[in-house]
């Protein structure tokens, strides 16, 4: 803020001030013509542009914080009313606004508001829009409906979008009734009307695969490389050349291997254990060095901004990299020589890291093994695997004692494990999903998951020491609101967490998550607590990990995939390697890292939104075929309009409370229950329930369910035709439910192919 914007401040926050057009201002303040008056005019719209002042319809200007007036996103709510986000970090709640105060604000607008009501801690405050600074340039998807001879109608995905949206039917691409199009507004009519014009035309809404491309386009994720990128990922070499092995430590004849999912192609790790003369453990994790292949200004480094993350979906991934890149060069596969960086930790029998060296490598993997091998190896019940491996067993056999030290260094000062379980969607070639189970995660993968984390956490704590500019992976304390929230919860259920005026040390939820373990609760407990807590983010400043109970933390061994990780990797190369710490560099790095934070963060956060909504569509696509069926479900959360069953392969359905007819059920929310009045009869969180399933729509992406015994509204028998017209075999036996493929597509011999992240290793959500 330059003296300028400070003297109109000033001038403004002093008692006596009172509203007034600016010559008035600039002669109060006596300033005559010339460039001191110019200087007062360009502060002044400095001012007004960054919404601290705000300049009323009679041209008077205010402090917009005096007058409650605060600049957001609108989030409109398919009922008809919204919520704006404040730009305001500092201001931690949304506003309210009611339909009749939207004034023609749509979803994602970023809007001015005014506070006419104050909230408290059971409601938010009301405002009302005052003025819309900027229409969102965030595409549109939705289905094409005839509406007359001269446009489309467009049905949009996005159920907030309330505008009514219609497409011109002369248009330069061939558009048609029932295509799934993109479109961006180019006209807002006063009527509430917007115009659209179609960018790109998906498919027909029937055709494979629309579907999933549907939800991808909705969340604005980058689905095809520009030539640009695509060009300077051809341009690089397919091996590697001598200078690449300049400067860098030779592994090559090192026993090292990778160990990932049967499917996963993008093998971005590879370790390596042995076992030291004075009885400690000497840990290699190396990772493939990307950043010398994408470097910074370059068409495939910008992309790899925009896109912030690879996009794990059930039958396709949205990678980060080309391909060329992701599955080539940089992937870790056997037997050639790949660039890497590496850390390698000297840790004791306590888990502590007594010596760590991290430099730049060149290795060749030994074995490309998968989790399942690994797996089969440690429980030694396959003889044929171990003999297959026979050169690796006592390799395996280190990590395993190795990973076991760590998990039980990370269990003893807190860190919290949440053991949610994770859906498999099996799908044929058609997109069509045929079974839905649970995601194994077995020895192995918590051997890479330890080393993963202990990697992740030598790293931040070196360059934390160095005090070099950095990005960490954070995980602040939770909000004590909704601690307490669970606090409460979890008293229901039998579980006591005492909640002080003192912060709450994570060993304290870990107990009760322990407590919970093999109860039919557990599932329960844990996303309840997961609820509770904030969300993990990118920061450049570190704040800890609380989760994992860790001083230090960030992203360094998935390059591949998750930009902060590639971001890492060129800081380990600047300032570690090539000692470049000049002050020029050190501003530039402070100046950038906050924003490229930012951007990995909400580019995480729409991955995780897009990857939960093909899930749930797919779910409920799959439970269209059960309409009918009995099953055993668990209360997951109740509301004042109901209750959600989860079934135990994930499925989560709704009980309206109108559809429990044996009684009229009261919502009492301090104990998040349902409780009827007559019988005093009770549903919360936790309980067994025994539902039919009543709907399920792919299009909402929702599933209704009724409690099994409330007869004036369970439906009658019955099961959805297939697409072919032919009716399906219900199945009655639960445990052919959870997970086991229909009779009648294995008898087709269809081979379902099953979405992954990257075999399921769970330590890359940390």
């Amino acid at each position: 803020m330059n003296d300028w914007q400070e003297k109109i401040l000033a001038f403004m926050q002093a008692k006596e001030y009172v509203p007034m057009e600016r010559i008035d201002m600039a002669e109060e303040m006596e300033i005559v013509a010339g460039d001191d008056y110019k200087q007062f005019l360009q502060a002044l719209v400095s001012l007004e542009d960054k919404h601290i002042i705000y300049r009323s319809k009679r041209d008077r200007y205010v402090l917009a914080e005096n007058m409650q007036i605060y600049a957001g996103t609108f989030i409109a709510h398919e009922k008809g009313m919204g919520f704006v986000r404040p730009d305001n970090k500092e201001i931690e709640s949304d506003f309210f606004i009611p339909p009749n105060e939207i004034n023609g604000a749509f979803h994602g607008d970023h809007v001015l508001i005014q506070v006419y009501r104050q909230g408290n801690e059971d409601k938010r405050a009301e405002a009302k829009v005052i003025d819309i600074l900027e229409r969102s340039k965030q595409p549109i998807v939705g289905e094409l409906e005839l509406f007359d001879k001269d446009y489309f109608w467009l049905v949009p995905d996005e159920k907030r979008m309330l505008a009514k949206i219609l497409v011109r039917r002369k248009s330069k691409l061939s558009i048609m009734d029932g295509h799934k199009v993109v479109v961006v507004p180019k006209e807002y009519r006063d009527n509430g009307i917007v115009i659209a014009e179609v960018q790109t035309i998906l498919g027909h809404k029937n055709d494979p695969g629309v579907d999933i491309l549907s939800i991808i386009y909705k969340h604005g994720i980058p689905v095809d490389f520009e030539q640009a990128v695509l060009d300077e990922a051809a341009a690089v070499s397919e091996t590697l050349a001598p200078e690449d092995y300049i400067g860098r430590r030779d592994l090559r004849n090192n026993t090292i291997i990778t160990i990932d999912g049967e499917d996963a192609k993008d093998l971005d790790d590879a370790v390596e254990v042995e076992r030291l003369d004075n009885g400690n453990y000497r840990l290699g994790v190396h990772i493939a060095d990307v950043s010398h292949y994408v470097q910074p200004q370059t068409a495939l480094s910008r992309s790899a901004y925009d896109r912030g993350t690879s996009v794990y979906l059930v039958d396709r991934v949205v990678p980060m990299l080309p391909h060329r890149l992701s599955n080539g060069i940089c992937s870790l596969n056997p037997h050639v020589d790949r660039l890497t960086l590496s850390c390698d930790m000297e840790i004791d029998d306590s888990g502590k890291v007594v010596n760590y060296d991290i430099y730049a490598s060149v290795i060749q993997t030994t074995e490309r093994m998968t989790y399942t091998n690994v797996n089969k190896i440690i429980a030694g019940d396959d003889e044929l695997v171990r003999d297959r491996y026979k050169v690796l067993l006592p390799m395996i056999e280190n990590m395993h004692q190795l990973a076991q030290i760590l998990q039980k260094k990370r269990t003893n000062r807190g860190a919290i494990e949440f053991d949610i379980p994770e859906s498999k969607i099996s799908v044929d070639k058609d997109g069509k999903p045929l079974a839905i189970g649970l995601r194994e995660r077995g020895i192995s993968e918590r051997i890479i998951e330890q080393f993963m984390l202990e990697a992740n956490e030598t790293i931040a704590t070196h360059f934390y020491w160095l005090q070099l500019p950095f990005i960490y992976r954070v995980h602040e304390e939770p909000n004590p609101k909704k601690l307490d929230v669970f606090r409460k919860l979890a008293s229901n259920l039998g579980y006591r967490l005492h909640v002080g005026n003192e912060e709450v040390h994570p060993k304290a939820l870990q107990e009760i998550l322990h407590k919970a373990e093999h109860t039919p609760e557990e599932g329960v407990i844990s996303s309840l607590l997961l609820r509770s807590m904030q969300k993990a983010r990118y920061a450049p400043e570190c704040l800890g990990h609380y989760g994992l109970a860790a001083q230090y933390y960030t992203h360094f061994t998935s390059p591949i995939r998750r930009y902060p990780d590639l971001i890492v990797h060129r800081l380990i190369h600047q300032f570690l390697l090539e000692q470049r710490t000049d002050v020029q560099e050190l501003e530039r790095w402070q100046r950038d890292l906050p924003e490229i934070a930012a951007n990995t963060s909400y580019a995480e956060r729409r991955a995780i939104d897009c990857e939960r909504d093909v899930d749930a569509m797919k779910k409920a696509e799959f439970m269209m075929d059960y309409i009918g069926e009995e099953f055993d479900g668990i209360i997951s959360s109740v509301t004042s309009f109901g209750m959600f069953i989860e079934l135990p392969n994930t499925v989560e359905g709704l009980v309206h409370v109108v559809d429990l007819t044996d009684d009229h059920y009261e919502y009492v929310p301090e104990q998040l229950l349902l409780r009827g009045l007559r019988t005093k009869k009770q549903f919360k969180i936790g309980d067994a329930v025994r539902i039919i399933v009543t709907a399920a729509d792919k299009d909402t992406a929702t599933v209704d369910f009724a409690v099994v015994g409330m007869k004036a509204n369970r439906p009658k028998k019955r099961v959805a035709p297939s697409p072919d017209g032919k009716r399906k075999t219900p199945f009655k036996e639960q445990e052919r439910f959870n997970g086991v493929k229909k009779k009648r597509e294995s008898k087709r011999g269809t081979k379902a192919r099953e979405g992954s992240r990257h075999g399921g290793k769970n330590h890359r959500k940390k």
